[in-house]
């Protein structure tokens, strides 16, 4: 399908089929899918807790706030996503250690801690307090969750996504304390009742020209630039359209090459 028709078509199911069942072989599908979602310096701050049992559900049923109960009793399967409360020295850690196997980073590079000096960084800007952290790892989880709702549409399963949840319940009935991780999410997996309220009625958007500001090109000044020293290879400067979009605004390695794009 269509990658746009597939946005078009796809929305929040209400109501699930209890009698149908998402196959094994989607199942392992759909959390490689998670698995290999992209993150924030391939930080990965995220379980994910699964289930396709009523036991699974009843387990969790206690956090899950009434209007949304029928929307993890009917479904296939649940998926509780979660994140560390604390972005620990052993993750760092492990983190390297994967990608040390996978080929990403080199001995040497792990070795002086090369390899991840950029991720401490940037993990560092965000563990100032404990509710930062969790702020910024639950956007990381949220991107999981985009490529699960694309993944699953595109084989023709439906989804919910939910916060009407009791983080704290779910996190009591997961045992998330003892692990050091929170509940940030969920989403219901499964396919739709023939009747579902929200198959019939249309999708609703803003338009276009209210959610998103293209800019483009719409004047160029040309000028010689001052070489600060004498320079015997000076040229002059290049012609409209000899630089693609990518370098226009920044030097672009053409010595003369200097213009000002405005935008």
């Amino acid at each position: 399908m269509d990658i746009v028709e597939l946005v078009r078509t796809r929305y929040t199911t209400k109501h699930y089929d209890p009698a149908r069942r998402i196959s094994d072989r989607d199942i392992a599908d759909l959390m490689e899918v998670l698995r290999l979602s992209p993150s924030s310096v391939n930080s990965q701050p995220w379980h994910f807790f699964v289930t396709g049992t009523d036991e699974g559900k009843a387990r969790v049923m206690p956090a899950v706030l009434d209007f949304n109960r029928p929307r993890v009793a009917d479904a296939s399967h649940l998926v509780v996503f979660a994140v560390p409360v604390e972005f620990t020295e052993e993750r760092f850690r492990r983190l390297v250690a994967q990608e040390l196997a996978d080929g990403r980073v080199t001995a040497e590079d792990a070795a002086s801690g090369a390899a991840d000096a950029g991720r401490r960084h940037f993990v560092g800007l965000h563990q100032v307090t404990q509710e930062e952290l969790l702020s910024w790892e639950t956007r990381q989880a949220y991107i999981a969750m985009g490529f699960l709702l694309w993944a699953a549409a595109e084989r023709g399963i439906d989804s919910t996504c939910l916060e009407g949840l009791d983080m704290a319940k779910m996190d009591e009935c997961l045992g998330l304390a003892e692990k050091g991780l929170r509940t940030v999410c969920a989403v219901s997996l499964g396919y739709r009742l023939p009747d579902d309220s929200n198959a019939a009625r249309p999708k609703s958007r803003l338009p276009m020209d209210e959610v998103v500001t293209v800019f483009r090109r719409t004047g160029v000044r040309w000028a010689r630039p001052r070489p600060t020293r004498p320079d015997p290879v000076f040229r002059p400067a290049l012609s409209p359209g000899k630089c693609g979009p990518s370098r226009l605004g920044r030097e672009c390695g053409r010595r003369a090459c200097l213009r000002a794009c405005i935008w």
